[in-house]
Formats: C-alpha cells, sequence, structure tokens
C-alpha cells in the first residue's frame, strides 16, 4: 500500500489528539513500535494490515487516517473574546467537554513571528454545526456571558490535547517546552489578560488554569480549586533611563507630567497604580496618558522604550528585559488556580509534572527579577 503525501503527519497528529505514545498505539494495533515510528516518521510505508489495525486503533478509516488530506469537519467552540471577520485564526483547544477559541490577532498571535493556528473561525460564512446536550445556547453571545459567543470553526488537523491558561505573567509560554516533550505531549495555549480576567474564564470552565497575583482581589477563586505557585516578582514603575533622577514615586510622574501608559481595568498593575493614586490624593486627570491601556507587562515596557510614554507600572522582570529603570511598588507572588473540575485532567496532570523540572526552574531563574522559588508548591486545595 503507497502512502499518501503528509500520512505519516496524520498518524502522529491523530494519536496526538487522543493523547497516545506511539507505545500505546502500537499495543492496542497489535504492531511493534518501531512500525509506528518509522510510519510516522516517512521511513516506511504501511502495509495494508498494518494500516487497517492502526486505523481500527484509533476510530479511524484507513482512507481517513491514510487518504488524501480533506478539510476537517468543523466544530462548535465558545470565543473567549468578539471575533473581529469571518475568517479569523484561532488557537482551538478542548477544555472540558467543549472546545474553545483564543483569537490569534496582535500580540496574542504573533510574538516574534507568527504562531500555528488550531483553525479558522467562521470561514466563508460557515454555519454552526449541530450542537450535543453539552453544547447548549445559540450562535452569537453565550447566554448573559459578556465578551463570548458560539462560533464555528474548521480545525487546521486533527485537535490535539492542550493546557489552556489564562494571566498576566509573560514567563507562562516557557511550560511549551516541558510540556511539548511529555510522552505523549500535551500542547500550550495562553490567553494573556489580567487576574479578574482570567478568573472570570476559569468560572465559567473555559481554562484549565488561571494565573492570579496574590495580592489583588482573588475573591473570585471557584470553590475547591487548587493553587500552586508560579512565580514571583517585584512590580512597580518601569521607567525610561533619562527620568530615572527624578521619578520617585506617582507624585513625582504628576509633578513633572511625565507621560504614562495604563493597563486595562481588572489588572494587578491597574489596582496598584489606582491604590497609589488614591492614597497621594491624585485624580486620574493629574496623569496624563491615564486612559490608555495596553495588554501586559511586556506590551507596557515596550511603550516605554519606544518613547510613547515615560512611565507605566509592569513587572521588573519586563523592566529590565527593555533595559529600562524600575522603581518598585510591592512584592508580588503569581500563583495558579486550577478549577476543581480540572484538576484530574491529563493537561493540569502534564503540567503539575513539569512545574518542577530543572530545565524550567533553570529557564525561571534565568530571567533577571524574577523568584521561582515557590513554583510547583501546592498552596491550597
Amino acid at each position: 500500500m503507497t502512502e499518501a503525501p503528509g500520512a505519516g503527519a496524520n498518524l502522529r497528529l491523530a494519536r496526538q489528539a487522543r493523547g497516545f505514545s506511539q507505545q500505546q498505539l502500537a499495543s492496542m494495533a497489535g504492531v511493534s513500535r518501531q512500525a509506528v515510528s518509522a510510519v510516522e516518521s516517512g521511513h516506511s510505508d504501511p502495509s495494508l494490515r498494518v494500516a487497517l489495525a492502526l486505523a481500527q486503533a484509533l476510530g479511524l478509516s484507513v482512507e481517513e487516517l491514510f487518504g488524501p488530506g480533506e478539510p476537517a469537519a468543523p466544530v462548535t467552540a465558545i470565543s473567549v473574546t468578539p471575533l473581529r471577520g469571518r475568517s479569523d485564526r484561532v488557537a482551538l483547544a478542548p477544555v472540558g467537554d467543549r472546545f474553545v477559541a483564543l483569537p490569534l490577532r496582535g500580540d496574542t498571535g504573533a510574538g516574534l513571528g507568527f504562531l500555528p493556528a488550531g483553525g479558522l473561525a467562521n470561514p466563508a460564512n460557515l454555519p454552526l454545526p449541530a450542537r450535543g446536550p453539552s453544547q447548549t445556547g445559540t450562535a452569537g453571545p453565550v447566554g448573559a456571558d459578556a465578551g463570548l459567543e458560539l462560533i464555528a470553526v474548521r480545525p487546521i488537523g486533527p485537535p490535539r490535547p492542550t493546557l489552556v491558561v489564562a494571566g498576566c505573567d509573560p514567563a507562562l509560554p516557557l511550560l511549551s517546552t516541558p510540556l511539548a516533550l511529555l510522552d505523549p505531549p500535551v500542547a500550550f495555549a495562553w490567553w494573556p489578560c489580567g487576574s479578574a480576567a482570567a478568573l472570570r474564564l476559569a468560572r465559567r470552565g473555559l481554562v484549565h488554569v488561571a494565573g492570579v497575583h496574590t495580592e489583588g482581589d482573588t475573591g473570585g477563586v471557584p470553590d475547591g480549586a487548587a493553587v500552586v505557585g508560579f512565580t514571583a516578582w517585584r512590580e512597580g514603575f518601569a521607567v525610561r533611563p533619562e527620568h530615572k533622577p527624578v521619578v520617585t514615586g506617582l507624585d513625582a510622574i504628576a509633578k513633572h507630567r511625565l507621560r504614562i501608559v495604563n493597563r486595562e481595568p481588572g489588572a494587578e498593575a491597574r489596582r496598584l497604580l489606582d491604590a497609589e493614586r488614591e492614597r497621594l490624593g491624585l485624580d486620574p486627570g493629574d496623569l496624563a496618558g491615564y486612559d490608555t491601556q495596553a495588554a501586559g507587562h511586556l506590551q507596557v515596557a515596550s511603550a516605554v522604550a519606544a518613547g510613547l510614554a515615560e512611565a507605566g507600572v509592569a513587572s521588573e522582570p519586563a523592566a529590565r528585559a527593555y533595559g529600562l529603570a524600575f522603581v518598585p511598588l510591592a512584592e508580588e507572588r503569581f500563583n495558579l488556580v486550577i478549577p476543581a473540575e480540572h484538576t484530574a485532567s491529563r493537561e493540569v496532570q502534564a503540567l503539575l509534572k513539569v512545574l518542577s523540572s530543572p530545565w524550567l526552574l533553570a529557564q525561571l531563574a534565568s530571567i533577571p527579577g524574577y523568584d521561582a522559588a515557590t513554583c510547583g508548591d501546592r498552596l491550597t486545595s
């Protein structure tokens, strides 16, 4: 039997999407692990017997597994934010018994280069597929949950087991490397947002993990959730170096009419800024740039470094990454909140395994300003 181009990749994706290692699939199909590896790597074409056995073990037909590629059937997903167009690229991940779509746009979808998408949302006015009992609701906004909507997504390849994390710590993407090295691997998807937004997504069951600051308002932690340590840092003003001699705090920023870049409501950085502003008796109008909103710590530091503002509240690691001066305001701990319904999931168990990996701890230690002493520690349950 001749293998169609890309069939080895199809086999690997189908195996990983079901959470099987090569050895597990080989045992289920009654073939050797070496045979599975050879097919996936493209070094060997499967015999008819091997092709039938592998397809049956994966619950697919031989044509589906090894035949010419066909567009995947659309699935119904919940988008964590409204879409802007009719063909948005999204990260697509199963969370519990439903799919979640994280639009890939701006910093979320690029970083230093375009990130791979899991699917296309509403391509060519694609109608919503029929929904099962667990996919209640109608097209458009989901009940009273502002910012959430049911959308149709055509997957680009089979959806894979994916750890979905919401939170503001730019060190979170470091988790993707050790997760990918597990056997079977787990993919990683990050939705950067403030603590309040991350907790809202966790309460709605749309992420496996919410990253939160312990000093902020964490009253929204779901009942029974586990809390695991991740990182700690100082938070304060990232300042252009030439202004460091005069910037001793927010009062000096207001006095010298220096422009700031702010964060979105619900972000811990904005809470810190408002607390300091109220302590000093300052009004929002006393701060040039108060109404601006940057999406995260690195975005604040980037705006200051680019000269769009003279200062902004960010983490010390972000400020130092951009060569900025730093004026501390508070000590912060950043923890991972895991809702009870996801604690036993394969994705979360993979997370708990890699949090103590020497590679991850070494990476965190290599970033100036981070303290990873509590990384992986179970704080509450």
